[in-house]
């Protein structure tokens, strides 16, 4: 891992500690960057440090919303990719990141956001976070459509992906 990377990831989960929050998983092998997930039952802690405060009580369907902070690596592209389970609320934390959004699988419009913007994801919808000329974190969180049958980590379909997964 780089210096950098190793420097923002210690960064960000000393940020989290210090808020107070317990962190259930952290990735930091993904070649696009990684991400730190949120224990479940500071959802609405988490909401309120990051999303102003919405309710998460009126997000939930499948009893679970998987609050995460996703870090961008400059230049880097996540997977171009929607879910069937699951529609998504993401708010920039820090720097500035693109997004491309799109009803099918042919990518829309690079369009720039920057802290404080918020950006809601239908079920389906296809989406990729990008790295534009900095590091970009974000914070995520899920709102499961299926309350049968939540959204995990494998509720990721692919249409394009730079790392051949």
């Amino acid at each position: 891992m780089s210096t950098e990377k190793k420097e923002i990831f210690d960064r960000v989960e000393g940020m989290l500690q210090a808020q107070g929050f317990t962190i259930a998983a952290k990735d930091d092998t993904r070649p696009w960057g990684g991400f730190f997930v949120i224990d479940e039952t500071q959802a609405q802690d988490f909401a309120n440090q990051y999303f102003d405060g919405i309710d998460v009580e009126n997000l939930r369907i499948g009893g679970k919303l998987s609050p995460k902070i996703l870090i961008v690596a400059p230049e880097a592209r996540l997977s171009w990719q929607y879910h069937h389970r699951r529609a998504e609320i993401w708010q920039v934390v820090e720097g500035t990141v693109g997004i491309k959004r799109s009803n099918t699988d042919e990518e829309g419009e690079l369009a720039e956001y920057k802290p404080k913007d918020q950006i809601k994801l239908q079920q389906g919808e296809r989406h990729r976070l990008i790295g534009l000329s900095g590091w970009g974190i974000v914070a995520e969180i899920w709102q499961h459509t299926d309350a049968s049958n939540p959204s995990d980590e494998d509720d990721i379909v692919r249409v394009q992906d730079d790392f051949g997964r």
